[in-house]
């Protein structure tokens, strides 16, 4: 059984309700379980307690305030769910390193009020992000970068944008290979969580791939039965692929075909069980001992 749905429906319900009083008794009962049964399988999936999740995203959404407004840092604090001024800034500081007035006095350059430091620090950082490189049909029509406004947590994410695209079946992807030995005989799921703007035309998703040494296609999927369209908030993705033994190398990463933009944090892998469906969409039939139904005549 997929827990992923009701793990998707409850993390929109956060996104959407960030500035109101939430408690994990009220999201069990959002996604049709028991809150012990819930609280388990939430943590499972996103590697977080719900509370920790929940105080996670106001703290990102904070962070953004403090920088995007004048708002004052007790109303920041009082907005999204803690109790004092106080309490905020102990949690803000375990986060970002600094306590709120500080970050917003030290971090204030990298918003849109110095419009030239953010596009000398976009073009340093466009196309150049450590451990990942841009490919795909059209590589030169889009960009990669690193986001310091809109991030699920920290203080940045990953995103992939259109330039100068003209067609839906331009495409491009933000990705990354490495060697499959750890995970020979595992089946894997990679998760992320990904956030989407104007993605009207084409689609966006994660994809994983499985190669032999050859470079031939053991598994893959890129979520192209399960399309991100339109402009979607933050929420949390997974692929599950087997790794045969005969596997060489595992790719990676979020594409984007045609026009808009997705933005992508917190990648991870883990070994899961078997029970844990597969997301392969490559059809590997059984090798047959001679040719058959040559008359088209069998169904």
């Amino acid at each position: 059984m997929s827990y992923h749905p009701a793990i998707q429906k409850v993390i929109r319900f956060i996104e959407n309700n960030l500035e109101t009083e939430m408690n994990g008794e009220l999201l069990a009962m959002e996604a049709g379980f028991s809150f012990f049964h819930f609280h388990r399988i939430f943590r499972h999936e996103t590697g977080m307690t719900i509370a920790e999740y929940i105080r996670m995203r106001r703290l990102a959404r904070a962070a953004v305030t403090i920088l995007s407004t004048d708002e004052r840092i007790l109303d920041i604090a009082l907005r999204f769910g803690f109790e004092s001024q106080e309490a905020f800034s102990r949690a803000f500081k375990k986060v970002y390193n600094l306590p709120p007035g500080r970050y917003r006095k030290l971090m204030g350059r990298i918003t849109d009020k110095e419009e030239e430091f953010m596009t000398q620090l976009q073009n340093k950082e466009s196309n150049s992000i450590k451990g990942w490189f841009l490919s795909g049909s059209h590589p030169s029509c889009y960009e990669m970068g690193i986001d310091r406004q809109v991030v699920h947590q920290g203080t940045g994410s990953g995103y992939l944008r259109s330039v100068t695209v003209d067609s839906h079946e331009q495409f491009a992807t933000m990705m990354q290979m490495f060697k499959a030995g750890y995970y020979l005989g595992k089946r894997i799921r990679l998760s992320a969580f990904v956030k989407t703007r104007e993605v009207d035309e084409g689609y966006t998703g994660l994809w994983m791939r499985v190669d032999t040494a050859a470079g031939d296609i053991l598994q893959f999927d890129n979520m192209s039965n399960r399309q991100l369209k339109g402009t979607l908030d933050w929420n949390h993705y997974s692929i599950v692929l087997d790794v045969p033994p005969q596997s060489a190398a595992i790719s990676f990463g979020v594409l984007l075909a045609g026009r808009g933009q997705v933005w992508v944090d917190r990648f991870s892998f883990e070994e899961v069980p078997e029970t844990v469906p597969s997301t392969n969409l490559e059809i590997s039939g059984e090798l047959l001992d001679e040719p058959t139904n040559l008359s088209f005549e069998e169904v």
